[in-house]
């Protein structure tokens, strides 16, 4: 699996860190693991978030499997620290 995170760049979300879980031509579906799990992921213009190019070992180490809210939060914990 392809992990990409991007940050929010506008709306009430502005700053936030997502995971990005699926994409299409206009809009991407992002998690967060709390206010957006999983089951109910935000869509988003792609126009509005900004790709987070550089992910570490220790957040691609977190997805082994398939992701789960408490890795996706875990993951963004250490790119808010970076």
């Amino acid at each position: 699996m392809n992990i990409e995170f991007a940050k929010s760049m506008s709306g009430h979300d502005r700053n936030q860190y997502y995971l990005i879980i699926k994409k299409d031509d206009e809009f991407v579906y992002l998690v967060n693991g709390t206010t957006k799990p999983l089951t109910k992921p935000k869509k988003k213009n792609r126009k509005h978030i900004q790709i987070i190019k550089h992910i570490s070992d220790e957040i691609t180490g977190l997805f082994d499997g398939e992701p789960t809210d408490i890795t996706i939060r875990k993951a963004i914990k250490i790119i808010e620290k970076q």
